[in-house]
């Protein structure tokens, strides 16, 4: 069966405007042409799509079964678009790159401006996973390149050194644990947390650790960024768990103490994830070399 895309675009505004004369406006069509068209549409798929009203139209089920595919239909042309919009200026390769929250915020912007200042002619896809995400994405196929901070047993892949850094806990200057140097996670869970938002690979990560100690984590707020996490524990309002690496540009406008945890998940040496480095497209490869500092392209 054909689908004009004239007729599809016709159809959505209609459907949309649930009226045939306004939708036809919509698409710069008379509103005779709109209404032949329609009926052509009906009959080539075999059932109606509108039920003609006084004052408008409304949708049959195949009408409503059409418009949600029209949508995606057109969706996805846009998507193509916006693919190979690059490719005409002058961009001749493109990568995806998944990692996980830590690489994402800390280390991930400099190394990426680093790698496309140096390969004008690329361009770079960034989404932000949890680490076994990426490295099961990785591992079938999916994703090229992955930074992760830990692997999964039995996953097909190649991990290869990028950032070594750790997790700490923040807390309020006048804070009852402030004074520690060192604690376990299992004794803070008592207090309410500042986390980056729900679906951030950290907050998923960190919710599972206090899951897997038989704890709930209390979320008091969620923000955007780690500098927003560290201005709110700041303020008092909780505590936070953040990289180290977050905290080297500078401390906040008020003091924060800085508490070692004693759980072997705080250290989170990240790793580039491939699933195999000789079978990496050619801007994949540059792009893991920078990563790496394994070729000419160091960050």
């Amino acid at each position: 069966m054909h689908y004009d895309l004239t007729d599809l675009r016709l159809f959505v505004a209609i459907a949309e405007a649930r009226n045939l004369t306004r939708g036809a406006e919509r698409v710069h069509l008379a509103a005779s042409s709109a209404s032949h068209r329609m009926r052509l549409l009906e009959a080539s798929i075999g059932t109606p799509l509108l039920v003609r009203e006084p004052r408008g139209v409304s949708l049959t089920r195949a009408g409503d079964a059409l418009l949600r595919h029209a949508r995606q239909v057109f969706a996805q042309l846009e998507q193509m678009h916006a693919d190979l919009t690059p490719y005409a200026k002058g961009v001749r390769g493109h990568v995806s790159l998944w990692a996980n929250t830590h690489a994402t915020h800390a280390f991930l912007p400099d190394s990426l401006a680093a790698f496309l200042k140096r390969h004008p002619q690329v361009s770079i896809s960034l989404e932000e996973h949890t680490s076994p995400e990426v490295v099961m994405a990785v591992a079938r196929g999916e994703v090229e390149v992955g930074v992760v901070a830990e692997s999964i047993e039995g996953a097909e892949v190649e991990l290869l050194p990028y950032r070594a850094d750790r997790l700490v806990l923040i807390a309020p200057a006048d804070h009852p644990i402030a004074q520690r140097t060192r604690t376990p996670f299992a004794a803070v869970l008592d207090y309410p947390f500042v986390m980056l938002h729900s679906g951030s690979a950290i907050h998923t990560f960190t919710m599972n650790a206090a899951a897997a100690l038989g704890r709930h984590l209390e979320v008091r707020i969620q923000v955007r960024s780690f500098e927003a996490v560290c201005r709110m524990v700041s303020a008092g309002v909780g505590l936070g768990l953040v990289p180290r690496s977050a905290l080297a540009d500078g401390p906040p406008r008020e003091p924060l103490a800085v508490i070692e945890l004693e759980e072997p998940w705080a250290q989170r040496d990240l790793k580039v994830c491939v699933r195999k480095r000789e079978q990496l497209s050619r801007f994949a490869a540059d792009l893991v070399a920078c990563l790496t500092g394994s070729g000419a392209d160091l960050p």
